[in-house]
């Protein structure tokens, strides 16, 4: 009786044919690929939102509210919330506790400091030097500091010729060369005075300033104008002229500029080339990232 119970059960099951749980179902489901399209747009929507929030909170130095940061990203304002709010989780923007005003956070400035490396500002700075080289017809430098001296890290040659053989990788005193003084006019007066009494003016010419009163007063034209000079100061028959180079932060990065000698750069062709050189300053600090 029980063997035949056993067949019957058997044979029960048998005619029910093959089980088909999970399987089954999961092929009965919404299509996978229709799910995984509908996630890639998703993500990407929300990707350019983030982005978008990110740009328009770093052109506003002084910090943007819900309310405009919403107009100008195109979003209601639960939906800019909520972005926000995960890229301020993330530390890329940072809200203001009292006035609730957005703005960029510290990584952000972390990761832009580390793509901007000296290999990456000569990549950006060649393109820039060769067409002043070709506009003023001189060499052209782009130098950088290198604790209280300047170092040149890219140079292009003019057309014309005696040009001035510099090489890349030479250390320069900042206070007697046009782009360490261009350099040295972006710092604070307390940091400049104590750069120049670790550092002293030693003369590299008879024409090199060695008196902290005269170079601080030049200093102090050069913040007005935002033109350095140098007639001399360095090598004797040279002169040269540059401008600052601001990076992303607003704040001076290194100096652009051009030399020549005395007999073909006179001070009257120095004063003419200023604004191609200034031109060429803006251009590679757009580079950098300055006034974005």
């Amino acid at each position: 009786m029980a063997s035949r119970a056993k067949a019957v059960a058997k044979t029960s099951a048998a005619d029910a044919g093959p089980a088909r749980p999970k399987i089954a179902r999961l092929v009965r489901a919404t299509p996978a690929d229709d799910d995984a399209d509908d996630r890639q747009r998703v993500g990407i929507q929300s990707l350019g939102r983030a982005f978008g929030i990110l740009e328009a909170v770093a052109r506003h130095r002084d910090g943007i509210g819900l309310a405009d940061l919403s107009r100008l990203v195109g979003l209601h304002n639960s939906t800019t919330f909520h972005l926000a709010k995960t890229m301020v989780a993330l530390g890329y923007i940072r809200q203001e506790r009292d006035s609730k005003r957005y703005r960029i956070g510290r990584p952000l400035f972390a990761l832009a400091a580390s793509a901007l490396d000296e290999i990456e500002m000569v990549n950006l700075a060649t393109p820039v030097l060769e067409d002043l080289a070709r506009q003023t017809g001189e060499s052209s430098h782009f130098a950088v500091r290198m604790g209280d001296t300047i170092v040149v890290i890219a140079r292009t040659s003019g057309p014309g010729a005696f040009q001035l053989a510099d090489r890349v990788g030479v250390v320069r005193p900042a206070h007697c060369t046009a782009l360490g003084k261009a350099i040295l006019a972006s710092l604070q007066p307390d940091q400049l005075l104590r750069l120049l009494k670790r550092t002293g003016l030693k003369p590299s010419t008879e024409k090199s300033i060695t008196e902290t009163a005269v170079l601080l007063r030049e200093i102090d034209e050069i913040r007005r104008t935002g033109v350095a000079y140098d007639d001399g100061e360095f090598n004797v028959e040279v002169r040269c002229l540059a401008v600052p180079v601001n990076d992303f932060t607003g704040k001076a990065v290194g100096a652009i500029g051009i030399s020549g000698p005395v007999w073909r750069l006179s001070q009257q062709a120095m004063k003419s080339r200023v604004k191609i050189v200034q031109e060429a300053a803006a251009r590679l600090s757009g580079e950098f990232g300055a006034g974005q």
